[in-house]
């Protein structure tokens, strides 16, 4: 089965509880329709570059899923329309890796950066 990734933006004056149910009931869209939320990551409450929708702040939500096509079509054609979704982004990978997140980990445990020229 297919494996996705996406990153979703909700809007600042959610609730913690909220933006994390939002997970939740995506999750079970997915499921509903043949596919299923292998794992999600809240990042919290994080500064835009810019404004949307008069937004200078989001919640921040990473999903990871392994979903038919027509699944991940019809969640976010529901995101798309939800009125505390401000972006979505979807992208196909080959395979989840295991470690959590950049965003989630600390700098320390981060691997090294090249040396800059």
């Amino acid at each position: 089965m297919p494996k996705y990734e996406h990153v979703m933006i909700a809007r600042q004056d959610l609730s913690n509880t909220q933006a994390e149910g939002l997970i939740e009931h995506f999750g079970a869209v997915l499921s509903d329709n043949g596919g299923a939320l292998v794992d999600h990551e809240y990042w919290g409450v994080k500064t835009m570059a810019y404004k949307i929708n008069k937004n200078r702040k989001g919640h921040y939500a990473f999903l990871r899923s392994d979903a038919p096509a027509p699944a991940v079509q019809e969640m976010e054609r529901l995101m798309r329309l939800h009125d505390d979704v401000m972006r979505v982004l979807t992208i196909k990978v080959d395979d989840h890796a295991e470690l959590p997140s950049v965003q989630m980990q600390k700098r320390d445990e981060r691997p090294d950066r090249r040396e800059r020229r």
